[in-house]
């Protein structure tokens, strides 16, 4: 499972639509909110109050299906997670994506709640299939860390030095550490910063 999931799950046209800009635009979009959630959740699964935080909410989100419309989503529900996913820098984090030059005319704050409960969705379904492997035998459990570290193509190498996860989603999305692209954001600092890593 990657952040190519997330985009199969999302009804980017429809998202498109209601956010007033084109598919393209939209697609980026998602790609950089999916992957600044991930961001906001595997840090948050440092801990484990944290990990238990997440781990009871992805037990309301088990069985979710693929969203036909953005009026499918519970985009409430999508702003509290939100919230608990970026905390304090909710407002810092929304701001630096929206002003993104990459994702012109794109409000993060609307889009994030229409993502959130997507994204949980899909970590929901992954871990309670990771859980019912480990159930049976198969390798020990990871924890919801690795397993969000795996869906950002991480692994479950969060010992390594330097920026950490914000390093890893800047490589995902071809921001790197420098926002010299175009434009871009910087994704990987954003990140960096949010996580407390390395700016």
């Amino acid at each position: 499972m990657a952040l190519d999931d997330i985009l199969t799950q999302v009804p980017i046209d429809d998202i498109a639509a209601k956010l007033g800009v084109s598919p393209d635009v939209a697609k980026a979009a998602v790609e950089q909110g999916g992957a600044v959630l991930l961001g906001g959740l595997a840090k948050n699964a440092e801990t484990d109050e944290g990990s238990s935080a997440i781990q009871a909410a992805l037990k309301k989100h088990e069985g979710t299906t693929r969203v036909a419309t953005v009026d499918d989503i519970d985009e409430a529900d999508g702003g509290k997670i939100v919230s608990h996913i970026l905390g304090a820098n909710q407002k810092e984090v929304t701001q630096q994506l929206t002003e993104s030059k990459a994702t012109a005319g794109i409000d993060f704050g609307k889009l994030l709640p229409i993502l959130a409960p997507i994204v949980m969705g899909l970590i929901a379904n992954a871990n309670k299939g990771k859980a019912e492997k480990a159930d049976a035998g198969a390798e020990g459990s990871g924890g919801i860390g690795d397993l969000i570290g795996g869906l950002l193509g991480g692994g479950g190498n969060s010992g390594s030095s330097g920026g950490g996860i914000g390093d890893v989603l800047g490589g995902l999305l071809g921001g790197g550490g420098n926002s010299s692209s175009g434009g871009g954001i910087d994704l990987g600092g954003l990140l960096g910063g949010l996580l407390g890593g390395k700016k």
